[in-house]
């Protein structure tokens, strides 16, 4: 698909024995570490330490199972039909809220511009949007950055009207002028950004004011990190060589990452300018308690909030019950 693959987080607990049965007759039995993903220019490394089998040197054999709907990975995981999956951190909220046997291990990117709200020229800042209408689709990261955005000016969401509208129509529904704001993701920001020759339209706020609140996990089944701590740390390790080999061949890793979602390496570039891959170095201050929104305290509680009103959640899971901290502590001494 090649472009950010967004789903409704209830989604990803339901639907599933129909959708994976073709993985799960040997997900236990195969000493292949199996990570479900989504095409997604962040998981880049994951895509790069693969096909050049970096995970060897630690030993271990990693396979990335391509799921079309992400909404299915978190169940996957909790079922070991993979033994891991890509997530976002708002999909891990409510698959722990609801008891899945699965925990964050790893941070692995977050978007860094990829997400934005646009509206017309005539609104200027945040404080603008009181008593307007804003399109985008309910339940996905989108919320997520409104919200965010209208607390930082002061404003919620009884100050706005809101308008559900798939991410893919936001373009549109601007076009035609029903609505002066939307918040959506890549490729769309760009295409409304185009509208009327780039005149018409431009980017009040984005995942850049805010990063971490929209961010990718690698999380593992529970009890596949018991029973196998050195495999989860030979993949984390094998991530960790493929961002390393990004940074030093920069055009050749473009060139395997655009093969891996295809599109165009001109487009994989693009696309990975709005995504921030988390380096070693930085990821223990994403499990630590802070008010940064790098944090999964401060983007949990941001997001878990939104979920409990939307009743997504019936409770909200203390943050420590979504991670597995120790495998990145000990990488990074």
């Amino acid at each position: 698909m090649g472009i950010i693959v967004r789903t409704h987080i209830l989604r990803a607990l339901v639907a599933l024995p129909l959708a994976i049965v073709g993985f799960s007759a040997t997900a236990n039995a195969s000493p292949i570490v199996k990570i479900g993903v989504v095409n997604w220019i962040g998981y880049g490394p994951l895509y790069v330490a693969e096909k050049l089998d970096l995970f060897d040197k630690y030993g271990v054999k990693v396979k990335l199972v391509n799921f079309s709907d992400g909404a299915l990975l978190a169940g996957a995981t909790a079922s070991n039909a993979v033994n891991a999956s890509t997530l976002t951190y708002d999909q891990v909220i409510p698959a722990v809220a609801t008891g899945l046997p699965i925990k964050v291990v790893m941070p692995i990117d977050y978007s860094d511009g990829a997400d934005a709200i646009v509206a017309t020229d005539s609104i200027k800042n945040v404080s603008d949007f009181k008593g307007n209408k804003v399109a985008y689709n309910f339940g996905t990261p989108s919320e997520f950055l409104l919200a965010y955005a209208l607390k930082q000016s002061h404003l919620g969401f009884h100050d706005i009207t809101k308008v559900n509208i798939p991410a893919g129509e936001v373009p549109s529904v601007l076009a035609s002028g029903a609505t002066p704001i939307g918040v959506t993701w890549q490729p769309h920001v760009s295409q409304i950004l185009s509208l009327d020759g780039g005149k018409k339209f431009h980017v009040v706020y984005s995942s850049k004011d805010a990063p971490g609140l929209i961010s990718d996990t690698l999380a593992f089944n529970t009890n596949f990190i018991q029973s196998n701590p050195q495999q989860v740390r030979g993949v984390i390790e094998g991530y960790i060589a493929g961002m390393r080999y990004m940074q030093n061949h920069y055009n050749e890793a473009i060139a395997i990452i655009a093969k891996a979602i295809h599109v165009s390496p001109a487009s994989a570039a693009a696309q990975y300018a709005g995504v921030k891959n988390i380096p070693l170095r930085n990821m223990e201050a994403v499990f630590t308690n802070s008010k940064s929104t790098l944090s999964y305290y401060t983007s949990g509680n941001i997001i878990s909030k939104i979920q409990l009103k939307d009743k997504d959640i019936s409770h909200i899971p203390a943050t420590p019950l979504t991670f597995d901290d120790g495998f990145v502590k000990g990488l990074a001494k």
